[in-house]
């Protein structure tokens, strides 16, 4: 059997056709325009690649993935212009007349990496991204983390020295808060030009200090064996050791931190997790909308 599957990020949407990272039969790249535009190039993609026994969708949010919800597979409240209450899920599954399930594009990218990457074995950890926004999926005892709605770990609040760091952060909602003051947008509005073309020590140690700041939250809720650390800015070489660094420090050893690690899957963790959504059809819809049963 064939799965599909589609990372929804701000900028592009991933799709990919298969059963995993050895067997990606097809894969394509869609910029992220207006949702009509957005979703039917998805569909064609199908249409032409498939077909397929389900897909899997994990997408930026805010989201409904409450299958009891009359709203499930819809983006909600995203600050991502055009895109507010957006019907995705069930355009597709409508379109498409095959089972969809939804979750988060870092849910997804989790259960990728539990299945085929760096958190191979381990049933209690977390999959950070840190690129466009902050977000963050937790497994936990082998299942992924849901309950109101789902985590939010970028507009967390953590330390900000205003004399050391007057900045005012950000995110629409929060201005400060984690993703507010350090994700992608938050560097290149702080010293005016894009992660990518800073060299300077000191706008990657403020960097590492507040990634830092952010894991030992997420250490001291959940206590996870493993943080994978993803996304466009931990690509800085030695960021990384310079935010290990920062977590031990500021842990000063009352308590320790699982290993943080890069993903194994790269920039493929979100679609290959959504793949692995499909398959395991948990929070899927049928076309008839009945939920379907995981496998």
């Amino acid at each position: 059997m064939t799965f599909g599957g589609v990372e929804t990020g701000g900028s592009t949407w991933e799709c990919a056709v298969g059963t995993g990272p050895d067997d990606l039969r097809a894969t394509e790249t869609i910029p992220t325009t207006t949702p009509e535009e957005t979703i039917g190039r998805t569909v064609a993609f199908f249409e032409r690649e498939g077909p397929v026994e389900a897909i899997g969708i994990g997408s930026f949010g805010p989201l409904d993935s409450d299958v009891s919800s009359p709203t499930w597979g819809y983006i909600t409240t995203t600050p991502k212009p055009g895109w507010e209450h957006t019907d995705v899920a069930p355009e597709i599954r409508r379109r498409l007349a095959v089972p969809v399930a939804f979750d988060t594009d870092v849910n997804a990218a989790a259960l990728g990496e539990h299945r085929w990457g760096a958190a191979r074995g381990v049933d209690t950890f977390c999959y950070v991204t840190v690129g466009t926004g902050i977000g963050g999926g937790a497994m936990v005892a082998g299942e992924l983390l849901h309950g109101l709605a789902h985590p939010e770990f970028g507009h967390m609040r953590i330390p900000h020295d205003r004399a050391a760091d007057p900045f005012d952060g950000v995110c629409p909602y929060h201005g400060d808060c984690w993703e507010g003051l350090a994700s992608a947008p938050a560097i290149e509005a702080r010293w005016g030009r894009p992660a990518e073309e800073l060299d300077d020590d000191a706008v990657w140690e403020l960097e590492a200090r507040y990634l830092a700041l952010g894991l030992v939250s997420v250490v001291s809720v959940l206590s996870p064996q493993l943080i994978v650390v993803g996304g466009g800015v931990l690509r800085r070489p030695g960021l990384l050791t310079l935010v290990r660094r920062e977590v031990a420090a500021f842990l000063n050893g009352y308590t320790q931190a699982g290993s943080i690690e890069l993903p194994a899957l790269g920039a493929r963790a979100g679609v290959l997790g959504a793949i692995a959504l499909a398959q395991g059809r948990s929070g899927a819809l049928t076309p008839a909308g009945l939920r379907a049963t995981s496998r």
